[in-house]
């Protein structure tokens, strides 16, 4: 008895390091890039060396009868499950087993969705999908059975016009949703261990009138928070207060590159892996524009703009943060960019066709 319990608890140690150690991103890294208007997701095998990719597969989504207005996809933490958000009738989520060795998917099972869901995303525990829907101004919850498979809300709550993105924070107990059209981002305290948010009006962040707040992200010390508007494509920096989940505004920056002169329309926003650049998509000017991040303060300073595909609504840095890959809903096509380790300039790899109306691009890199 007393043998069985220390081989027991010695494998649970050892599966415990093996959770919380960084691990090496190996050279078997795969992009998948949602299609809304062509119902499937491309899976591309990308060399982290080059910038190259090579289409392995093109998965379809299951009973999906018409075009949705884009395709949000999530990845577990444990990198074993695909999710996909499917935006037009009936509304759910598309779970795809991840192959560990092929960088394939595999279709497991679908759940419903609460609404049309502009972005989902996992929590830290990959045993919740958050997501939140831009037309029924709304997000929910959804616990993630131990097969994969969505189950049915176990919570959904009204928000201000507009629910576009819908995040956890890095230690996981707080949960933050940007109210596009209402300029404001909603904070709610998450329990874990029974998957339930519940509303903070003190953690409300409000923007400008008019800015339409859309995506975030933690950078990766987790000590700052950079939120990209929509509708004027200002970046604005926060420092962030991880035992209050307060966010406090440090700079405020145009996308925009010089001389444009049209209506803005930023969309996405990523940094690198290390937390030194951070770049964001502007479909106004179809350009992607780069930033060097101060490592002190989290303010970000100018790198430069390219321009990019047409309408680019998504794009991702791979694991190793030497690649950036953006995709048009205009062209239809996706671009590689070479990210230089010194400046964090971007060069253009080469071009490749995606499905139609390509709108999220997620990379995994394989054990």
């Amino acid at each position: 008895m007393i043998r069985s319990g220390t081989i027991m608890a010695a494998t649970f140690v050892l599966a415990a390091a093996a959770t919380l150690a960084p691990r090496a991103v190996s050279a078997e890294t795969y992009a998948y890039v949602g299609n809304a208007d062509s119902n499937d997701i491309s899976v591309f095998k990308f060399d982290t060396a080059t910038g190259e990719m090579t289409l392995v597969q093109t998965a379809a989504f299951t009973g999906v009868e018409k075009p949705g207005s884009s395709t949000p996809l999530a990845i577990s933490p444990d990198r074993r499950v695909l999710v996909a958000g499917v935006r037009s009738q009936p509304f759910q989520a598309e779970s795809f087993a991840i192959d560990g060795k092929t960088g394939q998917l595999t279709h497991i099972g679908n759940g419903p969705l609460a609404d049309s869901m502009a972005n989902i995303a996992f929590d830290r525990t990959g045993k919740v999908l958050f997501s939140a829907s831009y037309g029924g101004n709304k997000v929910a919850v959804n616990a993630v059975q131990a097969n994969g498979v969505v189950a049915v809300p176990s919570q959904v709550i009204p928000t201000g016009l507009n629910a576009h993105a819908f995040l956890p924070s890095p230690d996981n107990r707080f949960v933050f949703a940007t109210n596009l059209g209402s300029d404001q981002v909603l904070g709610f305290a998450f329990d874990a261990a029974t998957g339930t948010l519940t509303a903070k009006d003190a953690l409300t962040v409000k923007t400008p009138e008019k800015s339409g707040p859309r995506h975030f992200i933690f950078h990766p010390n987790g000590k700052f928070i950079y939120l990209l508007h929509e509708l004027n494509a200002d970046l604005a920096v926060y420092a962030y207060d991880a035992d209050k989940g307060t966010w406090r505004e440090q700079q405020r920056i145009t996308t925009l590159p010089p001389g444009f002169t049209g209506k803005p329309w930023a969309a996405d926003l990523h940094a690198t892996p290390d937390g030194t650049f951070l770049y964001t998509s502007e479909r106004g000017s179809n350009t992607l524009a780069a930033f060097k991040i101060d490592a002190a303060s989290g303010r970000v300073t100018v790198i430069g703009s390219v321009p990019t595909e047409t309408q680019p609504r998504g794009f991702a840095i791979d694991p190793t943060g030497r690649h950036l890959a953006a995709v048009g809903e205009v062209s239809n096509g996706m671009t590689v960019y070479r990210i230089d380790a010194t400046s964090g300039a971007l060069e253009k790899v080469k071009s490749y066709a995606v499905g139609k109306k390509p709108n999220w691009v997620e990379f995994v890199s394989l054990p």
